[in-house]
Parts: structure tokens; C-alpha cells; sequence
């Protein structure tokens, strides 16, 4: 008890302490937002720095951060993702990326706390949780990046039809860019900057390369890439219309489509993480108010069934979070921006040798299977990494499942040793004096089975004996004496079965076999949301080939070019295409059609080889121009249907741990026990 004591005045500090800071900040916010304040600022602006800023705030705590073992390896991890939405621009780089670390252990922290004091008593429990939080940490980290990334796509809004308005006034592309580009309070401003520079550079085109491979998303790529193509060939008319400003019409239809996509994805996916977190913090508070009212529920609930129960559901929210989460991921952040030596990759280095025995072979069916995988599910990881997070997973969860069992094992042993010996009462809990009775007479049997303990082949006649030995029944009366060894007896047979078994053994390799194939399971998972967002895809290619068919000296090897550079799902049956052109152009595109069985991509080669030979470019795709509003409303159709689809798989999964943990951890233990408990009571009276 000293203990829980200390434990939480130390919590109820840490909360004061919390709520102080607020209070200060608060108070200090109102003075600097005064009139006073506000009139001082004013006289002293552009002579004197301010007392307090945000920014400069920021950038202190950057500096803390980046030196805090921890923090550490987010701030690099966000700011690797910030550094391609803020190009060159190092101090609002700085500062959002400590906002953003700083806005996520305003969250984790209170979680923190709460977590602990729910869970103080229950300490295997407060681990698993608090290690589940540390993951939690990326969720937020992604969803203010996230944030960041979408802001940028809609002030792209703004820009491009500022752009139409200085096209019209200058008639070039490279000063309408620079003149929009002036405003350096949009983040979107500076990629401007950035790709009116690559026009202007010596050699655009090489410099237009790099850019995309740091643009943050691929409208910026599009937008970037006709603008230096009409800078080179020219710009023409189309139905009176100038070809520049209707492809950047097309993109701007794009990103609004986008946009919306994105912004139905957050409003279905926006509580279900929470909802799929929350079961987790119920378990304890759940469990005390179920003993507290129906104390026949005791032994399951601290007992070795409750333990289990609660595990069971811990790794089924873990799981759900994990799911949920890839879900939601709406591709905003598909720029890779991983470590380019992560541990995965020291581990190989230092045990390349045995890590080597699991990976199959170059050139087996099992190697080839395993790179298409990570090819089809789009990840970025290498096959040694994906390796070796295989073999430290299972080992990880091998250790884990040992000692999970060990203690188990030690629950159900404390449990007897524990529990007060009484029948059960179906409401409420014991009186005060029945309760001290009970607990009296647990001890008297603790010393009987410590007597017993380990031994084998012990009878009931000889806990009697034993008992007959004894102060505890020398006034014993009639049956008694019977009753009591028989009760030691029961106990006995639970504290010298709680040993470690063969079976248990072979039941951790099982779970490490599953840990060993969850990676490999998460990939399939990965490859079946990429396909599902297979025919949005392939209208996002119709769009560019609408975009690139009239301009001059297009011709297929380009609009190749094109398609491997924007696409995801369909990147390397695409490059391998694009890499065997020049061998012969028809032949290639033959061999992409018989790599993909996507009908609808196909049509698009099929296209694409008629204009190789037979027909001009513009008149293989005439549909797409003719057909352009039913390609638009055909494709805001996929897109709710693919959003219905996730949120469909979304909120079952994410409410799966809730519905888990009201009836399996609830209701069926409480109407199973109960009639049991019934049972065992209309027994004895009989």
C-alpha cells in the first residue's frame, strides 16, 4: 500500500504540475494579447525582438529535442517529411516539426498518466499499455504531417487558378509562375519559386528530374512538367482555348477530387483509431466494478481466465489499431522518407550470416514470390529487412510468450494463496467481519499447502492427519475436519498443476511461427487495399493522357515516361516497359499488357500500341476528350465506392475490441459464472 500511496501522489503532482503550466500559459497569452501589450508591440516592431514568440518558442524546443536520446529519432523522422513541404526553408522546417513533437506529448502524456492510474494495480497490464502508447506516438506524428501535406494541396487551389489569371496578363509561363510566387506566406509559394527556377536553370530538364523526386505530391509533378513542356514546344489553341490553362483546369479538377477523398476518409476513419484504443483502458475499471458488484465473479476476473482475457484483447486492439490505421492512409505521404541505415539494417550487417539461412535464395520461386509481394504492396523496406523483422519478431514474441505463461502460472498460484476462502455470494461483497473470518481462514490453509506443496500422491486422510497435528482443529466438530482437507486438497491440486508443461513450450513456438508470418500476412493486407485502388489509378492516367495527347512532339515513349513516373500500383510492370522500348515499341506494350490483368488497364495499352504504329496519338485517346465528364463523375463514383468499401472494413475492425470486451470480458463470464455459482448453491442445499 505504501506504495499505490506514493505512486499516486506522485501522479496527482505530475497533474497539478500540468494544470499549472496551462494556467501560466493562459495568463500569459491574455497580457501579450492586452491592449497595452498590443500598443508596445507595435512601437517596437522592426527594432526590437519580441519578449515571447511561438517561433522562437519552436525553435528553442527544437534544439531540446534534437538533443533528447528519445525525441530524437521523431524530430529527424518528422522533419525528413517536412524538409520536401518546406523546401529550403530550414527555420519553418524547425518550427514545425518541434510544434508537431511538442502537440503529441500534449496528448501522450495525460494518456500517460491516465494509463498508470487505472492501471497501477495491474502492473503486466500498465506495461503492455504503455509500450502500445510509444506506437501510438507515430499515429499522431503522421496525422499532423498529414495535416500539414493537406493544407498545402488546397492552398494548390488557390494558386493554380492564380496562375490562369497571371498566364492571361503575361503569356508565359515562367514570369505567371514568378509573379504568383511573390506571396511568401503560403507554403505553396515556395515550391513556385522552386520550379520557376528549374525553368529558368540551364539545363530545366535535368533539374526538373531532381524535382521530382522531392515534389510533395504528384500534382505538383503534373503541374511542373506541362508547364516546362509548354515552355519548350509552346502553347496552343484547343476549341479556342489555351492548352496550358485546360491542363492545369484538368489538374485543378484532379486535387479537388483528391481533396474531397481525403477529406470523407478522415470523417469516416476520424474516431474509430479512438474507438479501437478505449476497450484497452476499460479492462481495470471494468473489471473492479464487475467484483465489486457480483463478487462470484472473483475468481475469473483475478484469476488466470481474466488474465488471459485481458491479453487476448490487448493484442486484438493492437491488431485493429494496426488496420485501422493502414485504412485510413490516403496516400498523402507516400514519399519515402525512411532512414537510409535503420536498425534492420545493422542487424543484417552484424548477423548477415545466420539472417542469410531464412532468406530464400536469388533466383527461387520463393524469392521471386516474396519480391513481387513487396513490389505489389508498394513498400519501401528491402528483403533483408523485411527478414530480419521477421526473425526479431518471433523471437520477441517467443520471450514474451515464456514469460506471459510464468506469469499466469503465478497468478493462478497467487490467487489460491489469496483469495478469501468462502461460498460464493451472487450480489455485492462480503461484510467486513465475514471478510476477516474468510481471510483467517485462507492463511489456515496457506500453511497446509505449503506443507503439501510439491509433493505428489497426497490423499485427503493425509491433510487430516496433518490437520489432527494441528491448534487449528482441536475443537473441531463432526465433519469438519472432512470438509477443510477436502478444501486444502482442491487447492493443493491448482498450486502443483501451475507448472511449466511440454505443451506451453510448443504453444510459444506457435505463437512465434504467427509472429514469424505477420509481417508476410501485413503485406498481402497491404496488396489488397492497392488494389482496390486499382481503377483510380488508371483514371488517374487517363487524366495525364488527356493532359499530354495534344501537345507537340508527344509521342508514346513519352506519355510511358509520364505514367511510370505518377503511378504506384502499376510502377513496375510500367518501368520495365519504358526500360524495353527501344528494342521495339509494339513488342514492349505487348509484354505490359500480359503482365497486368486490370481490363481496364489493358484498354490504355492497347491504346497506347495502336499509336505506336497505325494511328496518331491524339486520335488512339479521342474518347477521352469526348468523354470527359463521364470520366470525371465515373471516377468521384470509385472513389466514394472505395471509401464506403474501407469504412465498411474499418468500423468493423475498429469496433471489434469494444464488442469483445463487453461480451467476452462482461457477459458471457458474468451469465457463465452466475449459473454456475446457481448451480453449485441449489447442489448444496439439496
Amino acid at each position: 500500500m505504501p506504495s499505490t500511496q506514493t505512486l499516486l501522489y506522485l501522479m496527482a503532482g505530475i497533474v497539478v504540475l500540468f494544470i499549472g503550466i496551462i494556467i501560466a500559459y493562459l495568463i500569459l497569452r491574455k497580457k501579450m494579447q492586452s491592449s497595452e501589450y498590443a500598443q508596445i508591440k507595435k512601437l517596437q516592431e522592426g527594432t526590437k525582438a519580441s519578449s515571447f514568440s511561438l517561433d522562437i518558442f519552436y525553435q528553442k524546443m527544437y534544439l531540446i529535442f534534437i538533443k533528447t536520446p528519445f525525441l530524437k529519432r521523431y524530430i529527424l523522422k518528422v522533419r525528413r517529411r517536412l524538409e520536401i513541404l518546406h523546401v529550403d526553408d530550414e527555420y519553418t522546417t524547425r518550427k514545425d516539426a518541434a510544434r508537431i513533437i511538442a502537440n503529441t506529448l500534449l496528448v501522450v502524456i495525460p494518456l500517460a498518466i491516465v494509463t498508470i492510474a487505472i492501471t497501477h494495480t495491474n502492473m503486466l497490464l500498465m506495461s503492455i499499455l504503455l509500450i502500445f502508447e510509444l506506437f501510438m506516438i507515430d499515429t499522431f506524428i503522421d496525422g499532423r504531417v498529414d495535416k500539414i501535406d493537406n493544407n498545402l494541396l488546397r492552398e494548390q487551389l488557390d494558386f493554380f487558378a492564380e496562375i490562369r489569371h497571371a498566364y492571361h496578363e503575361y503569356n508565359m509561363v515562367e514570369e505567371a509562375i514568378y509573379q504568383v510566387s511573390l506571396d511568401d506566406e503560403k507554403s505553396v509559394s515556395k515550391q513556385g519559386e522552386k520550379i520557376y527556377e528549374i525553368l529558368i536553370a540551364d539545363d530545366p530538364e535535368t533539374e526538373l528530374e531532381k524535382y521530382y523526386d522531392t515534389a510533395p505530391n504528384s500534382y505538383l509533378k503534373e503541374f511542373a512538367g506541362i508547364s516546362y513542356l509548354t515552355k519548350e514546344f509552346g502553347d496552343r489553341e484547343d476549341h479556342g482555348t489555351s492548352l496550358y490553362l485546360k491542363n492545369i483546369n484538368n489538374i485543378t479538377q484532379e486535387m479537388q477530387l483528391e481533396i474531397l477523398k481525403r477529406d470523407k476518409l478522415n470523417y469516416v476513419f476520424q474516431s474509430l483509431s479512438l474507438i479501437a484504443i478505449v476497450p484497452v483502458l476499460l479492462l481495470e475499471p471494468l473489471k473492479s466494478w464487475c467484483i465489486s458488484n457480483f463478487s462470484f465473479t472473483q475468481k475469473f476476473y483475478l484469476g488466470k481466465g481474466g488474465m488471459i482475457a485481458q491479453i487476448l484483447i490487448v493484442l486484438l486492439t493492437v491488431v485493429s489499431y494496426l488496420i485501422t490505421r493502414k485504412l485510413k492512409d490516403n496516400g498523402s505521404t507516400s514519399i519515402d522518407t525512411s532512414s537510409e541505415n535503420p536498425w534492420q539494417a545493422k542487424v543484417y550487417k552484424r548477423l548477415k550470416m545466420a539472417i542469410d539461412l531464412f532468406i530464400p535464395r536469388v533466383g527461387t520461386r520463393d524469392y521471386k514470390k516474396m519480391q513481387g509481394l513487396l513490389k505489389d504492396a508498394a513498400s519501401k523496406q528491402k528483403m533483408e529487412w523485411v527478414y530480419v523483422n521477421r526473425i526479431a519478431l518471433s523471437i520477441v514474441t517467443f520471450v514474451v510468450s515464456l514469460i506471459l505463461i510464468v506469469s499466469l502460472h503465478n497468478v493462478a498460484i497467487h490467487y489460491v494463496y489469496t483469495e478469501p476462502t468462502t461460498d460464493y455470494n451472487l450480489m455485492g461483497e462480503l461484510p467486513e467481519k465475514d471478510l476477516k473470518k474468510a481471510e483467517e481462514l485462507t492463511l489456515q490453509d496457506n500453511y497446509f499447502i505449503d506443507k503439501f506443496k510439491g509433493k505428489t500422491g497426497v490423499t485427503q486422510e493425509d491433510i487430516e492427519e496433518e490437520m489432527l497435528r494441528t491448534d487449528y482443529f482441536l475443537e473441531a466438530k463432526e465433519g469438519e475436519l472432512e470438509k477443510a482437507a477436502e478444501r486444502v486438497l482442491g487447492k493443493l491440486a491448482i498450486v502443483n498443476s501451475e507448472t511449466f508443461r511440454w505443451f506451453e513450450l510448443l504453444l510459444s513456438m506457435v505463437f512465434a511461427l504467427i509472429a514469424y508470418m505477420s509481417p508476410v500476412w501485413l503485406l498481402y493486407f497491404q496488396k489488397k487495399i492497392r488494389e482496390m485502388e486499382m481503377e483510380d489509378e488508371v483514371l488517374q492516367f487517363q487524366t495525364i493522357i488527356l493532359m499530354l495527347m495534344k501537345l507537340e512532339r508527344v509521342n508514346v515513349e513519352m506519355i510511358l515516361e509520364w505514367l511510370e513516373r505518377y503511378s504506384n500500383i502499376f510502377k513496375e510492370p510500367i518501368s520495365r516497359c519504358v526500360n524495353d522500348y527501344e528494342a521495339g515499341g509494339w513488342e514492349a506494350l505487348e509484354e505490359l499488357k500480359n503482365s497486368v490483368s486490370f481490363i481496364k488497364f489493358i484498354r490504355i495499352v492497347e491504346s497506347l500500341q495502336a499509336a505506336v504504329e497505325k494511328i496518331p496519338i491524339i486520335e488512339a485517346f479521342d474518347e477521352l476528350d469526348t468523354d470527359r465528364d463521364y470520366y470525371q463523375e465515373r471516377r468521384k463514383e470509385t472513389n466514394n465506392r472505395l471509401i464506403s468499401r474501407k469504412g465498411m472494413i474499418g468500423k468493423v475492425i475498429g469496433f471489434a475490441p469494444m464488442v469483445c470486451l463487453f461480451v467476452g470480458y462482461l457477459i458471457i463470464p458474468l451469465v457463465i459464472i452466475g449459473i454456475t455459482s446457481m448451480n453449485d448453491s441449489f447442489s448444496s442445499l439439496g
